[in-house]
């Protein structure tokens, strides 16, 4: 079995994060502000052309008919739809990004004078900090425990799966399939992220998986 790991496509949040969607003091309350993130985020020009170019790579990857797995945020779920139109989707929370849950959307100045004792875990232990309160999960806990489910759950339903999902949850797949520390993953990606609509392809080999491939759009 072939597993295609996709991050979703450029998003509005994506390329205008420091000027509208990070403000200080934050427009919003924590529900609202999650809200916003999973609801209505949704893809920017350049997101719809690179989805464009994931049709055509995804097919010479991984084939014309993959099993296809998607986070429930709109971002990922636009991506699937422009992508990957017509095939069935399976919507999963376990491919959601990390929730930040009473810090989402906020600058780190207004972060760390809101909840001070914070500040230490997420500036020198970021994949450890869980952030503050319902819903806050920290990348090597929360995010880590949903990226073993969902690799443990995979069956042989096709003979390719893609999963479309977002930064933090790559990290942890990776993490999970490779048998690397989350720390390194963390200390690359301070470096490069996956970028926008770039794919990792792993290959199922007995109980293990091994990257076999990967592409990234020049759009």
């Amino acid at each position: 079995m072939l597993l295609a790991v996709v991050r979703h496509a450029e998003s509005v949040e994506n390329a205008t994060k420091h000027t509208s969607f990070y403000q200080d003091p934050r427009p919003w309350n924590s529900p609202a502000a999650h809200a916003l993130s999973r609801d209505l985020v949704g893809l920017t020009p350049r997101g719809f052309r690179q989805c464009q170019w994931l049709r055509t790579a995804l097919e010479n990857l991984v084939g014309g008919a993959p099993y296809v797995y998607s986070s429930p945020y709109r971002r990922a779920l636009d991506a699937v739809e422009l992508a990957l139109p017509g095939r069935p989707v399976d919507v999963t929370e376990l491919l959601c990004e990390q929730h930040y849950g009473d810090a989402t959307y906020m600058t780190k100045a207004e972060l760390f004078a809101t909840w001070p004792d914070c500040e230490v875990d997420r500036q020198t232990r970021k994949h450890l900090w869980t952030p503050p309160g319902e819903g806050g999960e920290s990348l090597a806990v929360g995010v880590l425990r949903r990226a073993t489910a969902f690799v443990d759950a995979l069956e042989e339903r096709a003979p390719a799966v893609v999963a479309m999902t977002h930064h933090t949850a790559i990290l942890a797949l990776r993490s999970v399939l490779e048998r690397r520390p989350v720390t390194e993953l963390v200390d690359e990606a301070r470096i490069r992220k996956t970028p926008n609509a770039g794919v990792l392809v792993y290959e199922r080999q007995g109980d293990r998986f091994h990257q076999v491939d990967a592409d990234e759009p020049d759009c």
